[in-house]
């Protein structure tokens, strides 16, 4: 059974502004499992988070999608969708289901997400993550329009400024080596031409806890069906080995 939830972040309140509120679904599965995943920049909860979620539930996992503020169903403008407000908003996704642990899952920009919430909190006890941006060069292109003319507007509206770089430059991820302590999974495809492949290579090395690494030979940012599929199959099979490990 999947139960929509509207979730105010409290913890973004200010006197002149309104708390937002994020929109999760909770997939829900007997026992005390939970995993929650974290969408990439420019995504949001539907299409492959739903068939996810429900994996999920089939493998015993309370499983948990949720949009951001600024995308799919959320409150907010995107461009208030910061690095630093995406964390906010995950652990207030967190906090409102107070899990005693849970799995992480976060792709692209919400593999990031994923490791820098991991990383200052205790109750995660694994971090899964597909084609996780790390170094910041990814989004090199999008710094230099916003230097040039202050904002880079995609093709549906939707728009960064410098708010999303400032953000990004408090939190490097210097900041996650040497502090996550859970075992890591990196999925990535082996024809990405969006995140570079070696970077996740670079992250690997760079971490000091257990990590699993495997590349996707032919799939690209965005994997195939059956990329997918192959995913998940190595994602619940690893996190079986995280549990049995605690």
């Amino acid at each position: 059974m999947a139960e929509r939830h509207r979730i105010p972040i409290k913890a973004d309140a200010t006197e002149t502004a309104s708390v937002p509120e994020v929109v999760a679904v909770h997939h829900e599965a007997e026992g005390d499992r939970w995993l929650f995943f974290c969408h990439g920049l420019r995504s949001d909860k539907a299409g492959s988070y739903e068939h996810r979620c429900r994996r999920a539930v089939e493998e015993g996992y309370n499983a948990v999608r949720f949009d951001t503020r600024g995308c799919g169903d959320s409150d907010g403008e995107f461009a208030d969708s910061t690095l630093e407000a995406r964390l906010a908003d995950l652990h207030g996704v967190v906090d409102y289901f107070d899990p005693d642990s849970y799995a992480l899952f976060g792709s692209s920009f919400g593999g990031k997400v994923a490791f820098h919430a991991a990383a200052t909190d205790d109750r995660v006890r694994a971090v899964a993550t597909r084609a996780p941006v790390t170094l910041t060069d990814t989004f090199d292109e999008y710094r230099e329009t916003v230097d040039r003319d202050g904002a880079v507007t995609f093709d549906t509206g939707d728009r960064i400024d410098g708010r999303f770089f400032e953000a990004l430059d408090r939190h490097p991820f210097d900041e996650v080596v040497g502090t996550l302590s859970c075992p890591v999974a990196i999925f990535h495809g082996g024809d990405d031409e969006s995140v570079p492949l070696a970077n996740s290579f670079t992250a690997a090395r760079r971490l000091e806890t257990d990590v699993l690494i495997e590349r996707f030979a032919g799939e690209g940012h965005r994997f195939s069906r059956a990329g997918e599929e192959r995913l998940l199959e190595r994602l619940f099979g690893w996190l079986a080995w995280a549990d049995a490990r605690r």
